[in-house]
């Protein structure tokens, strides 16, 4: 039986992914400082990754899946780590600037994001000191990922729309594009990557295929059975401040991906999950006071 260690295990993607490895019958470890509620079925390091001490002696990995994000949290890991087979971080697509020609390969320069700042700056401090210690690590860097468990007021803030029958306000003409992937998706990528061990170490993962925010809005409207009403939004105002996502629009090149596991969740299907998820847990997502603005703006 593999033995996995996953950072986190609690919020989002670090807990579907814990929850998953314990769904196939692995023997599941998730490290953190025990503030929320565990899953079932793992077993609890409880210890601060910053002062890590000796709760990861005597204890051999098979796997590692590392949602870190800055360099020091990985090295601070590797330190404590007493043995491992295969260590897989999860990055993020932030670290490619705004400006990288697209559709965006593995291979392009990374740098700072006008968008996202520090967030994408310490992933790629991150990668570099994880490939500088372990050549053979595996990253990921997903777009927006979406599914069960999002914590991210994105889908969501639709759902409640759809469900309140609101009028949904939608930035410009609604042709911005946005690539998911689904948080299931992600997970057998992951054992994809375990059982065939390619030479490949750095994958940009994600649907093939961009959808419109207007379309990707229509779906949530379809998803909760309510029928989209939409007003274009065309005045100078910060979309973050009544939608969910910044003004930015970006295609990673996800061939490598692709060459390896070629179906992912359509993404009705997966909205659909996400949508049956958000009804039983709506105190699990850190909601935005987009209705709060949209009231008072528009």
């Amino acid at each position: 039986m593999k033995r996995f260690l996953i950072t986190g295990g609690t919020v989002f993607v670090s807990r579907y992914i814990a929850e998953y490895y314990v769904s196939k019958g692995y023997d599941v470890y998730v490290l953190n400082r025990n503030t929320r509620e565990q899953s079932k079925g793992v077993k609890l390091i409880q210890a601060d990754r910053h002062h890590l001490g000796n709760a990861l002696r005597n204890t051999h990995f098979d796997v590692v899946i590392d949602t870190a994000y800055t360099g020091n949290d990985i090295a601070l890991l590797l330190d404590a780590l007493d043995g491992y087979e295969d260590y897989i971080f999860i990055s993020s697509s932030a670290v490619y600037p705004e400006y990288s020609p697209q559709p965006i390969k593995e291979e392009a320069p990374l740098a700072i994001n006008k968008f996202w700042g520090e967030y994408g700056t310490r992933k790629i401090d991150a990668e570099a000191v994880l490939l500088k210690r372990n050549p053979n690590a595996y990253i990921l860097r997903p777009p927006y990922l979406y599914g069960p468990m999002n914590n991210v007021y994105r889908e969501a803030f639709v759902f409640d729309c759809a469900m309140k029958n609101r009028t949904f306000y939608l930035p410009q003409n609604g042709d911005m594009k946005l690539q998911f992937f689904h948080i299931g998706d992600l997970c057998k990528f992951i054992d994809i990557l375990l059982d065939n061990k390619p030479s490949r170490h750095v994958f940009n993962v994600g649907n093939q295929t961009t959808v419109s925010v207007h379309d990707w809005v229509k779906i949530c409207y379809q998803v909760v059975g309510a029928q989209l009403e939409c007003v274009n939004v065309y005045k100078d105002i910060e979309q973050r401040n009544y939608f969910s996502f910044y003004n930015y629009e970006y295609d990673l090149d996800v061939t490598k991906q692709y060459e390896l596991m070629q179906e992912v969740k359509p993404l009705y299907e997966g909205l659909q999950e996400a949508f049956d998820w958000y009804r039983n847990h709506p105190d699990k997502v850190n909601k935005k006071p987009f209705f709060e603005f949209i009231d008072k703006n528009f």
